[in-house]
C-alpha cells in the first residue's frame, strides 16, 4: 500500500530523468544516466528543491527492479502485460488509468492512441516473447523511457507470442529534438506581392481569361474543397527553437508537429539509444538486424475507406483523403496532391512521385510527335515508291535466307513487311530522333527547375543531410584501426587505401564477368535464331513455313525475355554480394554502389539483344556462295528482304509490353495476393466482425513491409523505361506513347500500393533524386549516339538519300522526292549465280515453280558486282559511297545534336528567376519579422514591469 501510494504521487525514474534534464538545461547543470541490464543506477545532480523527490524515486526504482526480477518470467516488462489489454509503462501510469476512463471513446477505439485516448501512438516496435534477445530489449526500452518517451505494450490478438510496443513522444521531447534536428516549422503567414503589370499586359490577360471562360474549369486540378489547408505551404518557416517558441504559430500542441514529423523524431531518438555496453552497441537498426525486434514502423492514420462520401462528409483522415484524391482510379486524369503526399510519406517519397509526374507530363509532347511520325507513315504509305516497287516486283526472285530448307521467294512476298517498315522508317524519322535527343535534355533541365521550386516549397533549400552513421559491418571489419574524423573530431574505424583498391578491383572483375554472362546469353539466342529459322522453314504448317523469319524473331524475343527475368534474380544476388564485398562506409555509399551495379547489370541484360539486332544482325553474313558461319557450322542469320528494322521494332515492342506488364503485376499483384491470403486466414479463424475490430497496429502489421531497398525498384523500372524511350526511339516511334500509357497506370498503382498494401514507411527527407539524375544524363548522351547509328546503319535512310542524289533519275538535280526513288529496289539488290552455291547451303528446290525451268540467277541485298565481272561479287562504288555517307551522317548528327543540347542546357537556368527573387525577398522578410517579434516581446515585458512598479534599466528599446 505504501509503495502504491508513493508510486501514485511520485513520477517514475524515467520521467524524473527527462524532467531533470530539462530543468538542468535551464539551470546550466549536468545530468548523467547509466542503465545496465542487472541494476538501474542513476546519478542525478539536482537543485535543492528536487532532493527529496530524488531520494524517493531511487527507492521506488530499486524496489521496482527487485519486484520485476522476482515476479517477471522475462525481462521485457511482461509482468505488466495482459493479453488483449493496453498496459501503460509510461511515467504517468497510475494517472493514465483514471484519465483513460474520461477520454473520448473515438480515440480509444481508433487504435491510434494510448489507453487514455490522448497520447497518440507515434511509433510501433514488434518482437516475440520467445526471442532470446531479452536483455538487450530490456536495456533498450529502459533507455527509451529515460529519453522521455512514453510506452505501452499489448499482445497480438492473433498470436500471443507477438508483442507490440507503442511509443509516444510528449511535447517536451518533441520540442527538444525538433530543435536539435533543425525541423522547420511555420511562424508567420506569407505575404504575396503582385508584380507590376502594364496596361497592355492587363488587356491581354483579360482577353485570355475571357477565352478560358468558354473552356472547362481546369478538369485536371483537384477540388480544393476536398483538400485540407496545408498551413506549412502558406507560412514562412524557420528552424524550431524553444527559446523563441512564441514566434511560431501554435494553435494546438498536439497537432503542431504532424504525424510524419513526430515519427521521424521518435525514429531519430531510437537510432541513438544504447542497448548494451560498448561503443557501437547503439540504435534500432542493429536490433532489427540481429532479430531483437521483428518490425518497426509508424502507424497509418486509420482506414483508407469510409462508409460516407468524401464530398458530403469530408475525409476521415489523411490516408482516406490520399486514397480518394490520389490512389483511386476515378482521379487518374488529375494532378497529384504532392503536398499531401509529402506531408504523409515524407519528402523522399514525395520527390519520387513529383519526378514521376513530371516525367509523365513531359512524355505527352514526345508521345504526340511519335504518334504523328507513325500516322505520317500511314498517310504516305500509298505514295511510297520503295514499297510500291517491292509489292510489284513479282519477277525478282530472292535467294534463300537459310541453308537447304529455305526456298527461293519472290520479292513481292515481302510486300506487307515493306509497308510496315515504312510506318517506322520514313522521312520524319530523322526529325523525330533529333527531337527526342533535344527532348531528353529539355526534360532534365526543366526537372532541375521543377526540383528547385519543390525544394523551396518544402523547405529543402537550406537542408543538409546529417553526418551519417557508419555501417555496423564496416565497424566490425575495421574496428582495430581508427583515425580522427575531420568533421566530428571523433575517432572512427578506418579502411586502408590498399584494401579499398583491392576490393574495388575484385568487384569490377565480378561486374565484367557478369557482363560476359549476358553476352553468352545473347550468343545463345543468336544460335537459337540460326537453328530455328531452318526448322520453321521446313515446318508442316504453311502459316509458319511461309513466315519462318517472323516466327523465329517472335519466339526468340519471348525466350530472351524469360532469360532476362531469370538473370535479373541472379544479378540482384551478385550485386548484393559485390557491394558488401566493397565494404562501403555509410548507408548512402552502400546504396549508391548497389544502385550503380544493379542498373548496369539490368541495363546490359535488357538491351544487349536489342543492340545485337540493331547493329550486328545481317551485317557480317557474307554473300551467297561465301557465307560466314559460327564454329564453321551455322550460317549467320540474314535480315528480311525489307530490312532489319522490322526485327528491331518487334524486339522493342514485345520486350517493352511484357516488361511493363510483369513489373506492374509484381508491384501490385504480389502484395495484393499476400494481403488477401492473410485476410482470408483471419476470417477463417476469427470471423469478419472480429477482424474489423482489430486495432490499427494489428492491421498495419499484417500489411507488407516496404521493399528492403526503399524506392530502388520504382526508380529502376522508370529509368530502364526512359532508356527504352530514348535510346532506340528512331526505330520505334511509338515507344513514348507506350511509356505514357504505362506511367499513367504506374502512378495510380504505386499510389494504391503505398496507401493500401504497404505499411506506412518512415518519412525521410531528401533534396533530389540522388544518383539517378546522373544515370539519366548518361542515358541522354548514349541515346544521341545510338539513334545516330540506328538511322545510319539499321534504317535505309542513307542508302535512299545516296541513290536519290547520285544514282537515281534526279541525280545531279538537287531533288530527293518520291519520283527520284524510281529503280531504287533494283539498284539495292545484287545478282548471284545459283550454280555458285556451296554444297551445304544449296536449296532442295531448284526454283522451277517460278518460271517452269531451273533458276539461273537470284537476288540478295548488297552492293556487289555481278558474277561475270572482273572481280566476281566484289564491292561496287555505290557501296563505298553509302558507307562514306553513313559515317559522315553519324559525325554530323552527333555534333549537331550535342551542340543543341549544350546550348539548351546553357540557356535554361537551373533556378527560375522569380524563385530566386522570392527566396531573397523571403530571407529579408524573415529577418524583419524576427526583429519585430523580438521587439514586441521586449515592449510587452517593459509594460509589465511598469505596471508592476518594478525598476528596470534603460536597455534597448
Amino acid at each position: 500500500a505504501a509503495f502504491s501510494a508513493a508510486l501514485s504521487q511520485t513520477p517514475s525514474i524515467s520521467s524524473i530523468s527527462s524532467e531533470g534534464r530539462e530543468n538542468l538545461q535551464g539551470n546550466q547543470l549536468e545530468t548523467q544516466i547509466w542503465i545496465t541490464p542487472d541494476v538501474q543506477k542513476t546519478a542525478v545532480d539536482f537543485s535543492e528543491i528536487l532532493n527529496a523527490i530524488q531520494e524517493i524515486a531511487k527507492d521506488v526504482n530499486i524496489f521496482f527492479d527487485e519486484l520485476e526480477g522476482v515476479n517477471s518470467p522475462s525481462k521485457d516488462d511482461d509482468s505488466l502485460l495482459h493479453h488483449g489489454n493496453l498496459t501503460c509503462t509510461s511515467d504517468d501510469a497510475s494517472r493514465l488509468e483514471v484519465v483513460g476512463e474520461e477520454a473520448p471513446d473515438k480515440n480509444k477505439t481508433s487504435g491510434l492512441y494510448f489507453r487514455d485516448g490522448k497520447c497518440r501512438i507515434d511509433y510501433i516496435l514488434v518482437y516475440r516473447k520467445s526471442n532470446p534477445q531479452t536483455e538487450k530489449r530490456e536495456v533498450f526500452e529502459r533507455n527509451i523511457r529515460a529519453e522521455g518517451l512514453q510506452m505501452e505494450k499489448e499482445s497480438s490478438l492473433i498470436n500471443s507470442d507477438i508483442i507490440f510496443v507503442k511509443l509516444h513522444a510528449p511535447w517536451e521531447v518533441l520540442g527538444k529534438y525538433a530543435e536539435l534536428m533543425n525541423v522547420r516549422m511555420p511562424f508567420r503567414r506569407k505575404i504575396y506581392y503582385l508584380h507590376r503589370r502594364y496596361k497592355f499586359m492587363n488587356r491581354i490577360e483579360k482577353q485570355i481569361s475571357r477565352f478560358r471562360g468558354w473552356l472547362p474549369r481546369k478538369p485536371m486540378k483537384l477540388d480544393k474543397e476536398t483538400l485540407p489547408d496545408l498551413e506549412e505551404n502558406d507560412c514562412y518557416t524557420a528552424p524550431f527553437s524553444q527559446q523563441r517558441i512564441h514566434h511560431f504559430i501554435i494553435h494546438n500542441k498536439d497537432t503542431f508537429f504532424n504525424n510524419a514529423t513526430r515519427s521521424r523524431i521518435v525514429h531519430h531518438i531510437l537510432q541513438r539509444v544504447k542497448y548494451e555496453e560498448g561503443k557501437n552497441k547503439i540504435g534500432l537498426n542493429r536490433l532489427l538486424s540481429n532479430g531483437s525486434y521483428e518490425a518497426a514502423f509508424p502507424l497509418h492514420e486509420g482506414s483508407y475507406r469510409s462508409k460516407n462520401s468524401i464530398r458530403t462528409h469530408g475525409a476521415e483522415n489523411h490516408r482516406h483523403l490520399l486514397y480518394e484524391c490520389w490512389a483511386s482510379w476515378e482521379v487518374w486524369y488529375k494532378y497529384q496532391p504532392l503536398d499531401l503526399v509529402r506531408r504523409y510519406f515524407g519528402e523522399k517519397i514525395g520527390l519520387y512521385f513529383a519526378w514521376l509526374g513530371w516525367y509523365t507530363g513531359m512524355l505527352f509532347p514526345a508521345a504526340f510527335i511519335g504518334l504523328f511520325v507513325f500516322l505520317y507513315g500511314v498517310t504516305t504509305l500509298n505514295h511510297c515508291q520503295v514499297s510500291k516497287e517491292v509489292c510489284q516486283a513479282t519477277d525478282i526472285i530472292m535467294c534463300p535466307i537459310c541453308d537447304k530448307y529455305c526456298p527461293f521467294m519472290r520479292l513481292s512476298d515481302s510486300c506487307i513487311y515493306a509497308k510496315v517498315t515504312h510506318l517506322f522508317d520514313n522521312g520524319a524519322t530523322v526529325f523525330f530522333a533529333v527531337f527526342m535527343a533535344v527532348w531528353a535534355t529539355v526534360f532534365l533541365e526543366f526537372w532541375k527547375r521543377r526540383r528547385a521550386v519543390i525544394a523551396y516549397d518544402w523547405d529543402l533549400i537550406d537542408w543538409e543531410e546529417e553526418e551519417e552513421e557508419i555501417r555496423p559491418q564496416f565497424e566490425a571489419k575495421y574496428s582495430k584501426k581508427e583515425r580522427m574524423n575531420p568533421i566530428s573530431g571523433k575517432p572512427e574505424p578506418y579502411q586502408a587505401f590498399a584494401d579499398k583498391c583491392s576490393r574495388l578491383i575484385v568487384s569490377a572483375s565480378g561486374i565484367f564477368f557478369m557482363i560476359c554472362v549476358v553476352i553468352a546469353a545473347v550468343f545463345g539466342i543468336v544460335i537459337y535464331r540460326v537453328v530455328t529459322v531452318s526448322t520453321f522453314a521446313a515446318f508442316k504448317w504453311a502459316l509458319i513455313r511461309n513466315n519462318s523469319q517472323v516466327a523465329t524473331t517472335g519466339t526468340a524475343v519471348c525466350i530472351n525475355f524469360c532469360i532476362i527475368m531469370l538473370l535479373n534474380v541472379l544479378y540482384e544476388k551478385v550485386a548484393l554480394f559485390l557491394t558488401n564485398l566493397e565494404q562501403p562506409r555509410t548507408e548512402s555509399e552502400w546504396e549508391n554502389s548497389f544502385t550503380l551495379k544493379m542498373f548496369l547489370f539490368q541495363f546490359v541484360n535488357l538491351n544487349s539483344s536489342t543492340f545485337y539486332i540493331a547493329f550486328f544482325l545481317g551485317r557480317f553474313t557474307g554473300h551467297p556462295g561465301a557465307y560466314l558461319r559460327l564454329i564453321n557450322r551455322w550460317r549467320l542469320e540474314e535480315c528480311h528482304p525489307s530490312g532489319c528494322l522490322i526485327d528491331l521494332c518487334m524486339q522493342m515492342g514485345i520486350i517493352m509490353v511484357l516488361k511493363q506488364t510483369w513489373n506492374n503485376f509484381m508491384e501490385l499483384g504480389y502484395p495484393l495476393i499476400q494481403n488477401w491470403w492473410t485476410r482470408r486466414k483471419l476470417r477463417q479463424e476469427y470471423g469478419t466482425q472480429r477482424k474489423t475490430s482489430f486495432p490499427q497496429w494489428e492491421k498495419d502489421y499484417n500489411l507488407q513491409p516496404m521493399n528492403a531497398y526503399g524506392l530502388f525498384d520504382e526508380y529502376l523500372e522508370m529509368i530502364l523505361q526512359f532508356g527504352f524511350t530514348t535510346i532506340f526511339v528512331a526505330a520505334f516511334p511509338l515507344a513514348p506513347l507506350l511509356a505514357l500509357l504505362n506511367n499513367i497506370i504506374e502512378i495510380r498503382l504505386d499510389a494504391y500500393k503505398f496507401v493500401t498494401q504497404w505499411r506506412r514507411p518512415l518519412a525521410s527527407r531528401a533534396k533530389d533524386i540522388g544518383i539517378w539524375y546522373g544515370i539519366l544524363e548518361g542515358i541522354g548522351i548514349l541515346s544521341v549516339i545510338t539513334n545516330a547509328f540506328v538511322i545510319a546503319v539499321t534504317s535505309d535512310f542513307i542508302p535512299r538519300l545516296v541513290y536519290a542524289y547520285k544514282y537515281g533519275p534526279c541525280a545531279g538535280q538537287g531533288e530527293a522526292g518520291q519520283k527520284c526513288m524510281v529503280g531504287y529496289v533494283n539498284a539495292s539488290l545484287s545478282v548471284f549465280l545459283v550454280s555458285d552455291f556451296e554444297n551445304r547451303s544449296e536449296p532442295t528446290s531448284n526454283g522451277s515453280e517460278f518460271s517452269g525451268s531451273p533458276l539461273k540467277y537470284c537476288r540478295y541485298r548488297d552492293y556487289r558486282d555481278t558474277p561475270h565481272s572482273a572481280v566476281p561479287y566484289g564491292y561496287t562504288l555505290q557501296f563505298w559511297h553509302v558507307l562514306a555517307a553513313r559515317l559522315a551522317f553519324i559525325i554530323v548528327f552527333e555534333h549537331l545534336v550535342f551542340c543543341i543540347k549544350h546550348v539548351i542546357s546553357y540557356l535554361i537556368p537551373d533556378l527560375p528567376k522569380d524563385l530566386r527573387d522570392r527566396m531573397r525577398r523571403e530571407k529579408y522578410l524573415i529577418q524583419e519579422m524576427m526583429y519585430e517579434a523580438e521587439l514586441e516581446r521586449l515592449q510587452k515585458e517593459r509594460k509589465e514591469r511598469k505596471k508592476n512598479g518594478k525598476s528596470y534599466h534603460n536597455e534597448w528599446p
